[in-house]
């Protein structure tokens, strides 16, 4: 199909529904857990930063909960399509602020939700079924432009493909790890707890998870196979909701995956309930007379011949190849870099590299004041919540970030002259421990390049 053939909007207008849902959903979930309940989001606290992104700080008290529920209404408003254009430019930069204020909370599904807000702004979801045509039926349409629904379910697709891409590798296809140690964790779940600590469990779903990532998209795009693999794409995501905590993610993926069916499987599922159900026939009897009602009939359909959304070709054919240029390339970058990512995490965060990998790391730093000699061990856990904890030793970028810290700090307390050095060690996915980062060298004195190797990471016994 052409990019700028008319289309249905009816599959466009039911991903804005779910996008608010979920969008509210989520900022809910980090809100009352990882603000009100756990403090990351506290101003005097640590936080880790992107690279880049240093500016982002949280808010005191009450303005940082006024983002998040201000953020929550938005996102409710984008759902029924009132004032769309204003609270997907809002929801895209607030959402976007509350993801870069903690890099430790990084999870794939956040950095999709901010591409995905980014492109909402641009698609023309309210054009029908939303409370702005009820306010002004002069917008409604019928049918969009191909591209600008399509487009959405090609990111989903580039995940599950770079997604699958990632397991290529020794632990997961050949060990099923580290799946099978995630399971076994499981093994107390009433009924089921048994199966999941099986080996064989793990090697079934290893390969299932691979394939279903690498074939999915394909067979989603053929008629003849696409209700089999939407069938497949349900059970794994609902299975992955079963055994980890992974937020709104199998949701979003789910409603992502429907965009493959025609534009208009929306319209036929209502259609379908009308013949069972009295109800959807008279919700739709009272749509269409606040319609009718709302303004004249002849004004009301005045840009019907108009399909959204209406940029310059060679605008959009422009903007849409930078976009899949940089979905395509982004997650490949680490090839750029010597060693394993799963242990140096050099292109790592933003490459789709869901769920592949399990490190355990440990250790403290060390503060000499050089002109005294005098030196002061450091323990995180005074200074870092338990998830900052958590991804702290394991983490090349976050160890850098922390020793500068603690040399600024330092510099605060009167200290001129001072050095930081990270005695740690870690190990991927259930092997030894081996030292990750050389205790030798200065932490206060390196700085983070983002296109150069990190030579202060102790490459990998193996490697």
């Amino acid at each position: 199909m052409k990019p700028f053939s008319p289309v249905d909007i009816a599959s466009l207008a039911f991903f804005r529904a779910v996008f608010g849902i979920l969008g509210f959903a989520d900022l809910m979930g980090v809100w009352a857990y990882y603000h009100l309940s756990e403090g990351y989001f506290q101003p005097e606290n640590f936080q880790f930063k992107y690279m880049g992104f240093e500016w982002a700080r949280p808010l005191p008290e009450p303005f940082m909960s006024i983002v998040f529920l201000g953020l929550m209404v938005v996102a409710l408003l984008i759902a029924v399509g009132r004032w769309y254009r204003v609270c997907t430019v809002v929801f895209f930069f607030g959402f976007s602020y509350v993801f870069l204020l903690e890099k430790a909370l990084y999870l794939n599904h956040g950095y999709l939700f901010c591409w995905l807000s980014f492109l909402m702004i641009f698609l023309p979801a309210d054009r029908n079924f939303s409370w702005d045509v009820l306010r002004n039926p002069a917008l409604r349409s019928n049918e969009i432009q191909a591209w600008s629904l399509y487009l959405l379910p090609l990111m989903m697709g580039i995940v599950y493909v770079y997604g699958a891409i990632a397991k290529l590798n020794a632990d997961w296809l050949l060990e099923a790890n580290p799946l099978h140690d995630w399971l076994k964790r499981r093994g107390d779940m009433p009924l089921l707890g048994w199966l999941w600590e099986q080996k064989p469990t793990a090697y079934f779903m290893a390969w299932s998870g691979f394939l279903l990532d690498l074939t999915a998209p394909f067979f989603l795009l053929l008629r003849k196979t696409r209700a089999w693999a939407l069938g497949f794409v349900l059970l794994f995501h609902f299975t992955n909701t079963l055994l980890f905590q992974i937020g709104v993610f199998p949701w979003l993926s789910i409603a992502l995956s429907l965009l493959y069916f025609p534009p208009d499987w929306p319209r036929q599922v209502w259609a379908f309930a009308k013949q069972k159900m009295r109800w959807p026939q008279r919700v739709e009897n009272w749509w269409e007379n606040r319609l009718n009602t709302a303004a004249n009939v002849g004004e009301a359909w005045s840009l019907a011949n108009i399909v959204p959304p209406a940029y310059p070709p060679k605008a959009v054919k422009l903007a849409l190849t930078a976009i899949l240029a940089f979905h395509l390339l982004m997650p490949l970058r680490h090839w750029l870099f010597p060693g394993d990512v799963a242990w140096t995490e050099e292109g790592h965060r933003f490459s789709w590299r869901m769920m592949l990998r399990s490190k355990q790391g440990y250790g403290h730093f060390v503060v000499k004041d050089l002109k005294t000699g005098e030196e002061t061990n450091v323990k995180v856990a005074d200074y870092l919540t338990s998830r900052q904890q958590e991804k702290i030793f394991t983490h090349p970028d976050m160890v850098l970030q922390f020793a500068h810290y603690l040399r600024d700090l330092w510099h605060r307390r009167g200290v001129a002259e001072v050095a930081v050095y990270g005695s740690i060690r870690a190990s991927l996915n259930g092997g030894h421990s081996q030292p990750f980062i050389d205790a030798e060298v200065d932490l206060a004195k390196v700085e983070w390049e983002p296109f150069r190797a990190s030579d202060w990471v102790i490459t990998m016994e193996g490697d």
